[in-house]
């Protein structure tokens, strides 16, 4: 499956979110691009077509229309561009609904940890009864959840056990088509016994990550898991290795406050994770941390100072309780910050719209003001600002982008009225995440009408769900016998 030719929509509505103006909203817009990348967007004129015929010639790919026609259907619905999920973890989607109404750390043992295990302790068993690797199984679905909501390019922090299956990762990554920076993780303190690392085993796997053949939409990063779990000894030459590599540097911080605590007074006596970090010389804008919920103001000045950037994950902070970040006070003293959805262990789920809207709701009524953070500025933390984030070219419509874009349905009760002047609102306040009607990602169909097309290796999304069902089956089966997993973070 190649990229078509040209491929054209016309919508309702065009949201390009480009600079200069991101304000811009244009009624009665396309979007027309060329293999990979983006050449024309704007408003459409009644010269439009044939003007786009003359230079496109044959063939000419319409959405929502036949190929080689004349006629160019304006769609009910709202284009703009594909979503960038800075932060995620793609092993976590069959464990929805586990170990809920726990902390931090308590969820990890009681959900993370045993299935990463389960499917490494169990693989061969697993293998014969699914016909598939479980890694595969599972990372399948998390490519399907990230399509169906219009998300096409991500950066997964691939830690626990899951670091042991980099290739597989990648490998379905590429057929999805979807594009990924995998964060691939490590541990070598105060975590299960059986994930603990050595540096150079760390340094190996991600040497041996370079070494994949055939990646074009997959690339690779340090990701150690948390501050808690990982010394000196291991980040500081994690971090030289991604800027001898030029690679973004990726970890967890100061996600849960009883974890924060302990770290202070017993890990890293008198110094906060952010603290910690910049004594041994690891923040720097190629730093990105996840969460950083628990925040006083020297860490925002350290922040600021070092240009470090932050992920703000409301979905997982709010329901394990781990609080929420000041991401208005960081916003204010020149930290930048992205929105996401972490896992769909600890959110449930890949609904970046919800992600972002009860981010909003939040600060909003935190601090009694309803101004902050307004639907088109939520919008771009989860587009371009994320794509600044992992160095990409999309995040936003304008010629010359990669030709990564979603067509979103307002044909929807909930979003009827939607009007020029409320569009963007409407995506924020009114939409359920189920209105992603079409997606593309390099200028590849993933998701049409409504359904997500299958992969490249001809994997059908029916069946992936069905795997993964199937899986997650035998991982309840195994809990009710399986020795309890203990020795992560705090609670320990």
């Amino acid at each position: 499956m190649t990229p078509e030719n040209f491929l054209l929509c016309r919508a309702e509505f065009l949201l390009p979110l480009a600079a200069p103006d991101r304000t811009l909203r244009i009624a009665d817009g396309y979007v027309l691009t060329e293999g990979a990348r983006i050449v024309q967007t704007g408003a459409w004129t009644p010269e439009t077509a044939k003007r786009l015929r003359e230079k496109c010639g044959s063939p000419l790919r319409v959405i929502g229309g036949k190929l080689g026609s004349d006629d160019v259907p304006k769609l009910r619905g709202i284009l703009m561009p594909a979503f960038v999920k800075a932060h995620g973890h793609d092993h976590e989607q069959p464990l929805i609904g586990i170990a809920k109404d726990e902390p931090l750390t308590d969820w990890l043992d009681h959900a993370v940890n045993p299935f990463t295990r389960f499917m490494n302790t169990e693989r061969e068993r697993l293998i014969q009864e699914l016909g598939s690797s479980p890694h595969l199984v599972t990372y399948r679905l998390a490519r399907v959840c990230d399509i169906h909501y219009g998300i096409t390019s991500s950066m997964v922090h691939h830690c626990n056990f899951n670091k042991y299956h980099v290739r597989e990762l990648a490998d379905v990554n590429e057929v999805a088509g979807t594009t990924m920076i995998v964060a691939i993780g490590s541990q070598d303190r105060h975590y299960t016994k059986d994930a603990l690392d050595r540096p150079e085993q760390a340094l190996a796997r991600l040497d041996d990550a370079l070494k994949i053949p055939g990646l074009t939409h997959t690339s690779f990063c340090p990701g150690p898991d948390q501050f808690f779990s990982n010394s000196r000894a291991m980040l500081v030459p994690l971090k030289k290795w991604a800027r001898d590599h030029g690679t973004l540097f990726h970890i967890h911080s100061a996600e849960e406050p009883k974890t924060t605590k302990w770290f202070s007074e017993a890990i890293e006596p008198g110094m906060t994770e952010v603290e910690f970090a910049e004594s041994i010389g690891i923040l720097d804008p190629d730093t990105v941390l996840a969460h950083q919920v628990n925040c006083g103001p020297r860490d925002i000045g350290i922040l600021a100072r070092t240009g470090t950037k932050i992920v703000h994950n409301p979905l997982a902070n709010t329901i394990l309780g781990s609080g929420m970040p000041p991401i208005i006070e960081m916003m204010a003293a020149g930290v930048p910050v992205a929105i996401s959805t972490d896992g769909s262990g600890s959110a449930d789920n890949q609904n970046i719209l919800a992600a972002a809207r009860l981010a909003s709701q939040y600060q909003k009524a935190l601090h009694q003001d309803a101004t902050l953070l307004k639907s088109q500025q939520l919008l771009e933390m989860i587009t371009s600002v994320a794509a600044g984030y992992l160095r990409q070219d999309r995040g936003e419509l304008a010629p010359g982008r990669r030709a990564d874009w979603i067509l979103l349905d307002i044909d929807r009760p909930n979003m009827i009225p939607t009007r020029l002047d409320n569009v963007m609102e409407n995506l924020i306040w009114a939409a359920d995440g189920s209105e992603v009607n079409t997606v593309v990602a390099s200028g590849r169909i993933l998701k049409e009408d409504g359904r997500i097309l299958p992969f490249a290796d001809g994997t059908e999304p029916a069946r992936i769900m069905a795997d993964a069902q199937r899986l997650s089956e035998i991982f309840a089966e195994y809990r009710r016998t399986a020795p309890e997993l203990t020795g992560t973070g705090a609670h320990r």
